[in-house]
C-alpha cells in the first residue's frame, strides 16, 4: 500500500503575527513554524496504516527550504521517503496542482491531508485535488479502516455522521479522531536525518488569485461594567451603541 500525505509548514498558534508596512507581506522573522496539527493526524493514521500492512508513506510539501526542518519531523514521526516541490505556496490552487500532478507520476492507493491548516483555515486543498484526479475526497473523516480493496470512513456532518464505503485510491481530510498524534521517539529522529528527501521543481499553474492585503482584525473594545442594580442600562447600551436591538 502506497500512501501519501500532505503536510503544511505553519506558524505556531502562538506565535505574534505582524505584517509588512504595506500591509503586502507576512513578516516571518522570528516566527517558530510548527507542523500542521491535523497533517500530523492524517501522518500518524498513514504510519498505522503502513506498519498494518507493509506499505509506504511518502509526505510531500509545496514550499522552500525553510520547511525541511518541519518535513524531517514527519519523517521522525515514521513516514518513509519526503518530497518537496521547491515554490512558495500562493495559493490552494497551486498547491494542489503540484501534488496533483506528482501522483499522475507516482501513482498512490491514498491522499492523506489534514482537514485544514491552521493558518489560512480554507479545507480546499483535497477537494480540489480529487477534482484534479477524478478520485473520491471525503472531508473532515474521523476514522479511516481498510477492508480488502475499500476504505471505510466515517465523516463528520452537520448534526451527525455518515458512514462512506470508497474504493482506492482516494483523498481524505483528517480530523479529530482518526489517529492519535504521535511523538518522535529518539530512533525516529536519528533515522529521519537519512531518510530521502527529494525536491523536485514546480509545474507552471495559472495565477487566479492573489493577496492584496494583510490585516488584523478589529481590536476588540474595553469591557464595560454594569452595576447589577442598574442592569436595565444593558439594553439601553445594545439599543444606542452597539444598534442590535
Amino acid at each position: 500500500m502506497k500512501i501519501l500525505v500532505c503536510i503544511s509548514h505553519v506558524p505556531d498558534t502562538t506565535a505574534r503575527i505582524e505584517f509588512s508596512a504595506d500591509k503586502k507581506e507576512f513578516v516571518s522573522s522570528g516566527v517558530t513554524y510548527i507542523l500542521n496539527p491535523y497533517d500530523e493526524i492524517a501522518l500518524s493514521k498513514a504510519v498505522d496504516l503502513a506498519a498494518a500492512s507493509g506499505g509506504n508513506v511518502t509526505i510531500i510539501h509545496v514550499g522552500e527550504a525553510a520547511a525541511e526542518a518541519t518535513m524531517r519531523k514527519a519523517l521522525a514521526i515514521g513516514a518513509n521517503d519526503a518530497v518537496r516541490v521547491n515554490a512558495a505556496a500562493r495559493d490552494s490552487n497551486f498547491v494542489a496542482h503540484q501534488i496533483a500532478d506528482y501522483v499522475k507520476k507516482n501513482p498512490v492507493d491514498m491522499i492523506l491531508c489534514g482537514r485544514e491548516s491552521s493558518d489560512h483555515n480554507g479545507s480546499s486543498v483535497p477537494a480540489m485535488i480529487s477534482a484534479l484526479l477524478d478520485i473520491p475526497c471525503i472531508l473532515f473523516a474521523k476514522s479511516l479502516v481498510i477492508e480488502g480493496a475499500n476504505a471505510i470512513l466515517e465523516n463528520e456532518i452537520q448534526g451527525g455522521k455518515e458512514i462512506i464505503s470508497t474504493p482506492m485510491p482516494f483523498v481524505a481530510g483528517a480530523s479529530e479522531g482518526m489517529a492519535e498524534w504521535k511523538i518522535p521517539n529518539m530512533r525516529g529522529i536519528m533515522s529521519a536525518r537519512t531518510k530521502p528527501l527529494q525536491v523536485i521543481e514546480p509545474i507552471e499553474v495559472a495565477q487566479l488569485s492573489k493577496v492584496k492585503e494583510y490585516d488584523k482584525p478589529i481590536p476588540r473594545s474595553a469591557v464595560k461594567l454594569i452595576p447589577v442594580e442598574e442592569a436595565g442600562k444593558l439594553f439601553e447600551m445594545l439599543r444606542s451603541e452597539k444598534k442590535v436591538i
